[in-house]
């Protein structure tokens, strides 16, 4: 106004002063940048230096270096000893995870090939402890855990975790195609095994009526299926790893009644042969367990078939008849509300 700038010179000095501090702020923000990639790279390469806290002592790594070899006997493991798992046994087991707080004490359990033992009971009751123990993510803090006879310390840490298959309540999937998430559990199958796992667990159905059947992508932690269709791909792929022993923690607590028929009758194919540990929510998915367990507060309170726990009228007895007339309710609610009445 003064005469002593034009407006030409003013916007042109707001236009550079932009051009000058654009840059300076990219560098603040690269600088923000590179100290958070920092810190993740820290606590990324701190879990890798992280030593576990089960590892396999000296005598067996001694004899993995003597057994892994090509030229092995098929029938033996690269620790030595037998290949195949016929027997887990829990042996006056006592675990707790913090001194003085025992969650498990003088627990004994011994689970032949072929056998399918449910757990059930209170949150807390050491369901999941029992389960962790059997797959070797803890060890005992007294007694011991047995396959076949011998210590589960005796025996390879990589061998055992391979025969293990665990399906969880969340099932989680990768990017990528259906085809390629169930591979995921034995990486050099065939498109035909891959195919053939699908139809044992009764998800061959529903995956050749995706759009591009076994070939459509899942999406980001396979977001693209619901929650019945993602359990079903990982029932798929634990059995094609044809695990000895089977976990299945809940796998059946979040989906629907009819998902639930085709998961049973896909878990036949799954427990054939096979130690199975089953922790159940819906006691209805446990009928056909050769043992049932109740556990609580680290110890087994009942065990028996459903039959004979119903016919005993005790604490299995109770929970399955409060759970049964609960879901006769809910059933009589939905239908109420689908059909309401006219008064």
């Amino acid at each position: 106004m003064s005469g002593t700038l034009s407006l030409g010179t003013l916007v042109a000095f707001i236009f550079y002063a932009g051009q000058f501090f654009n840059p300076i702020n990219q560098i603040a923000q690269t600088l923000v940048q590179m100290q958070g990639a920092q810190a993740a790279g820290e606590r990324v390469l701190s879990l890798l230096a992280t030593v576990p806290g089960i590892l396999d002592h000296e005598e067996v790594r001694a004899r993995l270096h003597l057994w892994d070899r090509p030229d092995r006997a098929p029938d033996l493991a690269p620790d030595g000893y037998e290949r195949e798992i016929r027997s887990v046994a829990f042996d006056h087991v006592d675990f707790s995870y913090q001194t003085g707080e025992p969650v498990l004490k003088d627990f004994n359990l011994k689970v032949e090939a072929g056998q399918t033992i449910a757990l059930v009971g209170a949150s807390g009751g050491g369901k999941s402890t029992i389960v962790n123990l059997a797959a070797r993510f803890y060890e005992p803090t007294g007694g011991r855990i047995l396959v076949n006879g011998r210590d589960l310390r005796d025996r390879s840490l990589e061998w055992y975790h391979s025969n293990l298959g665990i399906v969880l309540q969340g099932p989680h999937l990768f990017s990528g195609s259906v085809r390629e998430n169930i591979r995921y559990g034995r990486l050099d199958a065939t498109d035909a095994e891959v195919e053939a796992a699908a139809r044992s667990v009764n998800a061959d159905s529903f995956i050749r009526a995706l759009e591009k059947g076994y070939d459509t992508d899942v999406g980001e932690g396979g977001n693209r299926l619901s929650t019945g269709q993602k359990q079903l791909v990982s029932f798929a792929r634990a059995l094609l790893a044809d695990p000895r022993i089977f976990i299945m923690d809940e796998a059946t607590s979040s989906i629907d009644t009819e998902t639930e028929q085709l998961i049973q009758k896909g878990l036949k194919a799954i427990f054939q042969g096979r130690i199975s540990f089953v922790i159940a929510h819906r006691l209805s998915t446990i009928r056909g367990a050769d043992r049932i367990l109740v556990i609580e507060k680290g110890r087994i309170l009942e065990s028996g078939t459903h039959d004979e726990l119903m016919a005993a009228r005790g604490h299995y007895h109770a929970l399955y008849t409060q759970q049964f007339r609960n879901e006769q309710v809910g059933q009589i609610l939905d239908a109420a509300v689908e059909k309401p009445v006219r008064l």
